[in-house]
């Protein structure tokens, strides 16, 4: 750890083995930090095992000593350990925003499924994510870091590849949530513009309206992540309740006034209108609606750093939070397939959004309809707000592994902050400069916010990957609070089945034919991070990066 002339602390550490010539005994300079912010005692044999230690606040006596002596004390962790069990089972529950994204994206399911593909898509999503995520909360309780899936897998890959293979994952981890970061915001910003249009036929909207949106949406919540960044636990327990209590201020109307379909129109009536060669190519893409609703639970790991007793806490909020979305999804689900009995006239809407639609087809009402749109909105900003937190702290904690250009800087912890500032701010200019890209090419911004899907199931695929293969081998795996035990190996097979089969066709477009404003350009994107994550690594990645095994003490 060192301080710098601008004030910043940085957290480093060098490789086992090599030390400086002019090593000082360690009481020769004092490091303290409030207790109440280290944890319980399994969080602080957890950073010593990890190889990090936690120093928020520090204040360091005599430094008039040389201070490069301090870049060598595995002093690694500066944030505070503020989270609870319900505040961070808040905080990704409202960060997945299930049933939000459920009605934003109900064009596409309505597309490529219809009512029927919906349920058994939520159905199929639900089942995968209970085997998917009891692997990721058993990594997660073995080594709860804010590295997530990037450290698992330098901890549990072969040693001759652990190393390229974690430096990929680090890569994608951190383009996937900055576009989710920017796709949440963009997705907010358009369900405005879409109430606009239901307010006012003769609204025209222009890309540069949904551009300034954007950055609002994003500005907003990079303020929040700073001024009110102590607040956030707080914050996120008052926001869980928002996004179970707004749940119900919207389907009730919905329950009392709507229409109603038979249940073998609602639950097993399928559609193609993505023109799909055959039903269940069209299922299959439609899926990604629901699946996108279930994406990202790992965000509570990126935070585990400050949890309180995070290797039993983390794991048992992940599941929880698994748990809730899933019966709040389907809360959704059930009322959007027995009410949605036009559903043709939705795709119609000139709002863009389906959802918006059936709201002024039930209640004839705009103020109603406002009403009910906003709560979604609402909690859509509230996600993003927690996205941010997440993918600053990927940012950081990747970077003061050195896995990225610039780490040196992205790293700094500024005293009296208790956030990575510079990582933080980097999710803004992000998502500025993302969303600018907007008023040249709305294609482009659709192809970097694709990233998130791919980029996330490649990370659950390669730890997950990488822990089932030590099972096969039959090497010895850490103690965890939550293990799979011998059930692991099936848990671990099952879920990289499904997560194969997701991966292929979260690249697939939603219909035929296809042209440039209708492509997936998933693939691109996906493949273009990959490569020059790759190339930088042969060039310099592979002399810079200390991958999270290195400095590991699984023996102490």
């Amino acid at each position: 750890m060192s301080k710098s002339s601008n004030g910043y602390i940085h957290a480093n550490v060098l490789p086992k083995g090599e030390q400086s010539s002019d090593d000082v005994p360690m009481d020769e300079f004092t490091a303290t930090v409030a207790d109440k912010w280290q944890g319980t005692t399994a969080d602080k044999n957890n950073m010593i095992m990890l190889g990090r230690s936690q120093v928020l606040r520090v204040s360091i006596s005599r430094f008039t000593l040389n201070l490069d002596l301090l870049d060598r004390i595995s002093l690694r962790s500066t944030v505070q350990r503020n989270f609870s069990f319900i505040s961070i089972l808040g905080f990704s529950a409202v960060l997945i925003c299930t049933w939000e994204l459920i009605f934003a994206n109900l064009l596409f399911a309505l597309t490529d499924g219809g009512t029927g593909g919906l349920f058994w898509g939520f159905t199929v999503t639900v089942f995968a994510s209970i085997f998917i995520y009891l692997s990721v909360a058993e990594m997660a309780s073995m080594s709860p870091t804010a590295g997530g899936q990037y450290h698992w897998v330098s901890e549990f890959a072969p040693a001759s590849c652990q190393k390229y293979l974690s430096y990929i994952s680090g890569w994608l981890l951190a383009m996937g949530w900055q576009g989710a970061v920017v796709g949440l915001s963009f997705v907010a910003g358009t369900i405005i513009q879409g109430l606009i249009t239901l307010q006012n036929p003769t609204y025209e909207p222009q890309q540069w309206h949904g551009t300034l949106l954007v950055i609002a949406v994003v500005l907003f919540c990079i303020i929040f992540n700073t001024s009110l960044a102590k607040k956030l636990p707080l914050i996120e327990g008052f926001i869980l309740l928002l996004h179970v209590i707004g749940l119900f201020a919207i389907v009730i109307p919905l329950w009392v006034l709507a229409p109603r379909n038979t249940a073998s129109v609602a639950l097993f009536q399928f559609s193609n209108g993505g023109n799909w060669p055959s039903m269940g190519v069209a299922y299959m893409v439609g899926l990604l609606t629901a699946l996108s609703s279930m994406m990202g639970f790992d965000c509570s790991v990126h935070m585990s750093e400050e949890i309180k007793d995070a290797s039993n806490t983390l794991p048992r909020a992940m599941m929880w939070g698994v748990a809730l979305n899933a019966i709040l999804g389907y809360i959704v689900i059930f009322t959007l397939c027995f009410t949605i009995t036009d559903p043709a006239a939705l795709l119609d809407s000139p709002t863009g959004f389906p959802f918006i639609q059936l709201f002024f087809n039930v209640t004839k009402s705009y103020t109603g309809t406002h009403i009910m749109s906003v709560i979604i909105v609402i909690n859509i900003v509230s996600a993003v707000i927690s996205e941010i937190a997440t993918a600053s702290r990927q940012i950081w904690s990747f970077a003061r592994d050195d896995g990225f250009p610039f780490s040196g800087f992205l790293k700094q912890v500024s005293p009296g902050w208790n956030i990575p500032l510079n990582a933080v701010s980097v999710s803004f200019i992000f998502g500025v400069a993302i969303a600018l890209i907007n008023l040249g090419s709305s294609v482009a911004l659709n192809a970097i916010v694709s990233l998130t899907m791919s980029s996330l199931l490649s990370s659950y695929m390669l730890s997950i990957s990488c822990i089932f293969l030590k099972r096969l081998r039959g090497e010895p795996l850490p103690l965890a609070g939550f293990s799979l035990g011998r059930w692991g190996i099936a848990i671990n097979l099952i879920a990289l089945c499904f997560l194969t089969t997701f991966f292929i066709f979260c690249f697939f477009p939603t219909a035929l034919p296809v042209e440039a404003s209708t492509m997936n350009w998933n693939i691109t994107m996906f493949g273009g991070i990959t490569v020059f994550a790759t190339v930088w690594y042969i060039v310099r990645g592979h002399k810079k990066y200390r991958p999270p095994v290195n400095i590991q003490n699984r023996g102490l």
